[in-house]
């Protein structure tokens, strides 16, 4: 293929250093996995989404994790194929980039950054809150100095990690992982043996497999339990932003994102079992029905299905699975903005790798930046602003899968029907996973856009639609930034486009 950008500097690079400067080799499969479970922060992700889809759809909880599940895989086998084309650590940047030309490379780079800058101020507060609730410092939980305190410090503690070097972050992430998915698969398992066994309390109710079916339901209901299941699964796409770092970057990264899905839907149906089953639906109590429980109805079992142990150790599982996630999140994103800077789609300064930990130095400090300051401004602007932010997450994510999968079709397209297995995965399943995350987006902005919908509202329009729509419509400004000032190659299509060899590495 012919190579469009400027030729690399002579020298070759030194062993175990990609094209990038990034540490090659360094992440295994497993390692691969532990990184993506860690980015979805399952725990966290139960505890703060669980409440809210039990309100949305009823005891149909385990079927929208399923039915949200379909398309994250079909989006995830188009990420496999991309992958295996052009391991990349731009991902969607890349890869749109390639498929569609660099504007809507650009503003899918940027949705995804979106993401990662939201979710990192939210991860933060509930990192420092859930901690402060483990020591028993209740009063210090809910004080605003406080939790902005001890947030900011985990922003900054994360980011110096995630600058330290990939096997570091592997290392800390292996043990908050293990410690995440022992506690709620264990604190699951007892509260299911109560219920068998007769001694989960009256509340309790016997598991259903109509539970697994979403009948009944109407399409806003589906689509509010949809988005917000997009967000408990998003961060499973870090397997591939790491992916220039992993042996065989060529395959390796697209396995470990399907391993990390179906790992998360076994995990999520058999907690939202558990939860359901041990708590009833009742609108007192620790029932699931009582608003009192909505914004956590994980931690609230605690204590009933297996003392003050379990109670504690459910706390910390939640903050040190929002501490993981705070790190793993920052991850792929200054990954992202390496590969932009590489191919001159914003300053290159962005493309500086720290000589010793080979890693985006400069992009990940600026990327903590960036999240610790929306996160002040929010935290001191409305605690129902910091809330609604959350809510809009899954606006960005839809919307930047939406445009990966549909990268997938279109740059795959000569070659669709060379294959029934071509066809189906790099454009059937592709292709569905993106009409799905289409329509996601659509129906979720359009109930989002009602000024009841969230805590907040600008006069007749939501909050929750101002803040998700407009972090997205930001990027619009800032992309004409960029072509206006020092980085016209990449958009008059000099520095990538579909034939550009990308600066990846050769690591068995």
């Amino acid at each position: 293929m012919a190579i469009t950008e400027p030729p690399p500097p002579a020298a070759a690079p030194a062993a175990g250093v990609n094209g990038k400067g990034l540490q090659a080799g360094a992440l295994g499969l497993v390692g691969n996995v532990v990184i993506g479970l860690a980015a979805v922060a399952p725990a966290y992700s139960l505890a703060a989404t669980l409440g809210f889809v039990v309100m949305a759809v009823g005891e149909k909880a385990p079927s929208m994790f399923v039915l949200a599940f379909i398309p994250m895989l079909l989006v995830a086998f188009a990420y496999k194929e991309l992958s295996q084309d052009t391991p990349d650590c731009g991902t969607t940047f890349t890869w749109g980039t390639k498929a569609f030309g660099p504007w809507i490379g650009w503003i899918g780079g940027w949705g995804l950054a979106v993401s990662a800058i939201i979710v990192l101020a939210n991860v933060a507060e509930v990192a420092a809150i859930y901690l402060l609730r483990f020591l028993g410092q209740d009063a210090l939980a809910e004080n605003l100095t406080a939790k902005v305190l001890l947030g900011s410090f985990f922003i900054i503690a994360m980011t110096l990690v995630s600058a330290r070097g990939i096997v570091v972050s592997e290392r800390v992430q292996n043990v908050l992982i293990a410690i995440q998915f022992g506690v709620l698969i264990v604190v699951s398992i007892i509260a299911l043996f109560r219920v068998f066994t007769d001694t989960a309390g009256a509340q309790a109710v016997d598991p259903s497999l109509s539970w697994l079916w979403p009948g009944g339901l109407d399409a806003s209901s589906i689509a509010a339990a949809i988005i917000l299941c997009i967000f408990i699964y998003w961060g499973w796409d870090a397997c591939l932003a790491v992916g220039e770092e992993t042996k065989n970057p060529g395959k390796t990264p697209g396995i470990a994102a399907v391993i990390t899905t179906l790992i998360l839907v076994c995990t999520y149906v058999l907690v939202a079992y558990a939860v359901q089953s041990f708590a009833g639906f009742s609108y007192v109590g620790i029932g699931l029905n009582n608003p009192n429980n909505t914004d956590d109805v994980l931690t609230v079992l605690g204590e009933p299905v297996a003392g003050t142990i379990a109670a504690s150790l459910l706390l910390l599982t939640v903050s040190v699975s929002a501490l993981s996630s705070t790190q793993t999140t920052i991850l792929p994103t200054a990954r992202g903005t390496l590969s932009m800077a590489v191919y001159e789609a914003i300053p290159k300064r962005f493309s500086s790798v720290h000589p010793r930990y080979m890693t985006p130095a400069f992009g990940t400090i600026v990327m903590g930046i960036a999240a610790l300051f929306f996160y002040l401004v929010l935290s001191f602007l409305s605690s129902n602003a910091l809330a609604d932010s959350v809510s809009s997450l899954g606006l960005a994510v839809a919307f930047y899968y939406g445009i990966t999968a549909y990268s997938c079709v279109w740059y795959f397209r000569r070659t669709l029907f060379t294959s029934a297995r071509n066809l189906f995965m790099r454009g059937i399943f592709p292709l569905l996973g993106a009409l799905a995350m289409t329509w996601a987006f659509v129906q979720s902005a359009v109930d989002m856009i009602q000024p009841d919908y969230g805590y907040t509202a600008y006069g007749p329009i939501g909050g929750v639609f101002v803040l998700g729509v407009g972090m997205l419509v930001l990027g619009i400004p800032l992309m004409l930034l960029c072509f206006a000032f020092g980085t016209k190659r990449f958009f008059r299509g000099e520095t990538l486009t579909s034939t550009t060899e990308v600066k990846v590495p050769d690591v068995a």
